[in-house]
């Protein structure tokens, strides 16, 4: 849009070489409204998705290690998250090391989410999209051992959430896997579907529809990648959004509309 705008006023105060330079300043004002200020710097990409990793794998790393000791089953599941992802071989071997730094306890994890805050942090989509994914991962095995929510809490309060906040995402993410593909859903489905948005029956049609357009916008893919989500990340995201879709699908359908 403002790139359009910029190509016409630029045409008209200075010819040619004012539509080129219109274009370009309207390009960079439209990336900055839909992906934020540093999407507009493809190095700046670069830097995100390389830290949105890096943090992803050691904070995974650690949760395995929160009990006291990690399982074979914590290891499995770590590999096939990352066969699901369908990694590439370079960053498959990147996540295998960055999970075992995790493990390790002499590596500072605030450190880590201090480095992931000042080159993420102004994105709340990101951070918001990582801890969403740690407390997908930490619930995989059916039960959040007490060490693995502390951990958690503390991570989330470290990118900037409150003790209230976490538990509502904890909550919404918890009841959108029960709309997870292949997951069964009992008596109590609507129910979980309005905690997965977020909400609750008492909550009329538009702030339903309000709080789901903001969850779809918020893991939309396109925009995720524009952000500086890795592109292995991308089919979680993709998952997100059907689990999202198809809560609101419930609730649509028992309001009658």
């Amino acid at each position: 849009m403002f790139k359009i705008i910029g190509l016409i006023a630029g045409y008209y105060l200075s010819g040619i070489p004012g539509a080129l330079l219109g274009f370009v300043v309207g390009w960079f004002i439209d990336r900055v409204r839909i992906y934020g200020t540093g999407a507009a710097i493809p190095l700046h990409n670069a830097v995100r998705q390389t830290v949105f990793l890096e943090t992803l794998f050691i904070a995974i790393g650690r949760l395995a290690k929160a009990d006291g000791r990690v399982s074979e089953a914590e290891i499995a599941h770590t590999e096939d998250l990352i066969r699901k992802l369908g990694m590439t071989a370079e960053h498959r071997a990147q996540a295998i090391t960055l999970f075992k730094r995790g493990v390790d306890p002499e590596t500072d994890l605030a450190a880590v989410c201090i480095r992931f805050m000042s080159v993420c942090g102004h994105t709340r989509s990101l951070r918001e999209v990582l801890l969403s994914y740690l407390i997908t991962l930490a619930l995989a095995d059916g039960q959040l051992h007490p060490s693995e929510d502390a951990l958690l809490s503390d991570i989330a309060a470290r990118l900037g959430y409150d003790s209230a906040t976490y538990r509502h995402l904890m909550d919404m993410v918890l009841n959108q896997g029960h709309f997870a593909e292949g997951a069964s859903r009992d008596g109590n489905a609507l129910e979980d579907a309005y905690k997965a948005l977020g909400v609750t029956a008492e909550n009329s049609d538009q702030e339903i529809k309000r709080s789901y357009r903001k969850m779809m916008s918020q893991y939309h893919p396109d925009k995720l990648t524009g952000q500086g989500l890795p592109d292995d990340m991308i089919a979680m995201a993709t998952e997100k959004t059907k689990e999202i879709q198809l809560a609101y699908d419930l609730i649509v359908k028992h309001r009658g509309r």
